[in-house]
């Protein structure tokens, strides 16, 4: 299975982006669009990138009524993006809904649907005391990721530390795609369930996704490719 690092290109604006993407030279790294820069730049945005060569991941966390997210997906489908999720807590007749949209009328599917599990920024203690979910929320993942399998859907988002316990439920073909990646002594920010690259690699993890580490860094190129090194291995 294919695996790759996925740069979180959190911007505000087209400007930013671009002036980062510049940094890359004739390298194209797999990318994220996020809810700050499709909002301000809009669907153009993911058209450009994509059509520069990039693989995108629309990280967009659809959650609403059966009907508005299918249609919502209908909408977003002709964008062509590799990677497009929803919250897997939208229930299972939402994520069977968004799949139908993401569905052309022959019956093909160009764009892989992943569920939002439990946030990265998300602890034991905030899942109980704040949202009242009794269950551990080792457990409440898990539950979140059968659902998604069970209702089509290619993966589940999910911190790497889960990763192989999804494998071993919902199979070595179910994608994970987990963020909560750092470098080893780097500043965990707003995330709580971190591991390395490297980690996530032994973990299990498909894809990681990463931001200010890479963003943030005095050579975002540099940082990238030590990124990758530390994921990918021997695989590059």
């Amino acid at each position: 299975m294919a695996k790759d690092v996925i740069i979180a290109l959190d911007f505000p604006n087209r400007e930013r982006t671009m002036d980062f993407l510049s940094l890359f030279g004739g390298e194209r790294p797999y990318v994220k669009i996020g809810m700050e820069l499709f909002y301000a730049a809009g669907p153009e945005i993911v058209r450009e990138i994509s059509g520069r060569g990039h693989k995108v991941f629309l990280d967009l966390k659809l959650c609403d009524i059966p009907n508005t997210v299918r249609g919502a997906m209908r909408s977003l489908r002709g964008l062509g993006v590799d990677i497009i999720n929803l919250h897997a807590f939208g229930s299972s007749a939402m994520m069977s809904a968004a799949l139908e949209g993401l569905t052309e009328p022959d019956g093909s599917r160009h764009t892989k649907l992943i569920a939002v599990t439990i946030l990265t920024s998300t602890g034991e203690e905030t899942l109980h005391r704040e949202l009242l979910i009794d269950a551990p929320l080792s457990e409440a993942v898990m539950r979140y990721a059968e659902n998604a399998r069970a209702a089509g859907l290619d993966g589940v988002v999910c911190s790497p530390l889960e990763s192989a316990e999804v494998h071993t439920r919902c199979g070595a073909d179910f994608l994970t795609v987990t963020p909560g990646v750092r470098f080893a002594g780097g500043e965990q920010g707003d995330q709580v369930r971190v591991t390395t690259p490297a980690k996530a690699r032994a973990l299990g993890s498909d894809y990681i996704v990463v931001g200010r580490p890479i963003t943030g860094a005095a050579d975002p190129a540099a940082a990238w490719r030590l990124c990758r090194s530390e994921f990918l291995g021997g695989e590059m």
